[in-house]
């Protein structure tokens, strides 16, 4: 297809984890070519597998805690776009693996830019962090792109600081020259084929798949909840316009849902237990101990909707309505290609999100 995204060389760093994996679909019906960087999927059963992704894309597999290696798969992929997505995205398993977290969401931003920096030809990097980069101080007001980076927890401190490598190479590297650079984040993202362990939505499938009653941790812990074409979208809209060279959007930029749909857990439990049905189990406290997580978090969007145009194009509701959809449809034999598929080209439908652009 013509536009923006046909035959346009794409790197997606981290394209085996869920969010990758739906980047990776989408950039390969719009036409792109993508290559995929990554370790190997991070769950069994994972939605890179199931809907068959390295079949689309040039898969490499890869760390980017090894500079080396980030330098070979950007000198040999020629990306014109960089998505860097690869990271620990576990809040809980960076209590356990501090290190790790560290190495892989700071180091390897580090050298994604490096690389990035020496090569030729890259115009545009959106690098994807986390709502949990804010420090987070449980008040009732948003978070806007200008407030101070933190993180109670090794994840969150690791994304701010993340955040904090970002900023530095875009005003010291690429200031008058290279690519241009922004920073994303976005807000609790859920969908169809995610299987990771401690995230919720995960967990309730698993779950009502296997008639047991679900584990809750907080139940009164509220989140910014969005389905994750609504993240992706917005960082397509960002990357098409590094791509024009419009300088005013190397910056950082929030993709949350709306106020209302920032829900805590126990609403979420219930209303996909009616969506589920078929005598889905009621939930049951998890008394177990466990670590600092941050109870309320709100993101402020309003700049992204003013410049971009950009606006969740899916309720909560419709969200959570997709992702038993998607569940239900792959479990009873339908392929998991076919039908996160269909889901793209119904939110593009539903939304106009990217038509205009990449029929220019």
């Amino acid at each position: 297809m013509s536009g923006t995204w046909s035959r346009r060389r794409v790197l997606v760093t981290g394209h085996t984890g869920f969010k990758g994996s739906w980047l990776s679909l989408w950039l390969n019906a719009m036409g792109a070519e993508v290559t995929g960087f990554a370790l190997p999927p991070p769950t069994e059963p994972s939605l890179f597998e199931t809907a068959r992704v390295a079949g689309l894309v040039r898969h490499v597999e890869g760390d980017v805690r090894d500079l080396a290696a980030v330098r070979a798969v950007v000198e040999a992929s020629r990306p014109e776009v960089i998505f860097h997505l690869a990271a620990q995205p576990l809040v809980r398993l960076s209590y356990v693996e501090p290190v790790e977290t560290y190495a892989t969401n700071v180091m390897g931003t580090v050298h994604m830019l490096e690389a990035a920096r020496r090569a030729t030809g890259v115009k545009a990097i959106v690098c994807v962090t986390s709502d949990k980069c804010y420090e987070n101080r449980e008040w009732i007001w948003p978070y806007r792109e200008n407030d101070p980076m933190g993180g109670h927890d090794p994840y969150s401190s690791s994304k701010g600081a993340a955040e904090l490598v970002v900023s530095a190479w875009r005003r010291s590297f690429f200031a008058e020259g290279g690519p241009l650079l922004a920073s994303v984040r976005a807000g609790n993202v859920i969908g169809g084929g995610d299987w990771a362990a401690d995230r919720l939505l995960p967990d309730l499938v698993r779950a009502f798949e296997a008639g047991a009653a679900p584990l809750i941790r907080a139940p009164d812990a509220v989140r910014p909840w969005q389905h994750v074409l609504e993240a992706l979208g917005g960082y397509l809209m960002i990357a098409e316009r590094l791509l024009a060279g419009e300088r005013q959007f190397a910056d950082a930029w929030n993709f949350g849902p709306g106020d209302e749909d920032a829900r805590p857990v126990s609403w979420i439990v219930e209303r996909m237990r009616a969506g589920w049905g078929g005598g889905a189990a009621d939930a049951v406290p998890d008394t177990g101990a466990r670590p600092h997580e941050a109870g309320l978090l709100r993101l402020d969007c309003s700049r992204a909707r003013a410049a971009l145009g950009w606006r969740p194009g899916l309720t909560l509701e419709q969200a959570l309505d997709w992702i038993v959809a998607w569940h239900k449809a792959v479990a009873s034999g339908a392929d998991a290609r076919t039908v996160t598929r269909a889901q793209i080209t119904d939110y593009q439908t539903a939304t106009g999100r990217l038509d205009e652009r990449s029929a220019a």
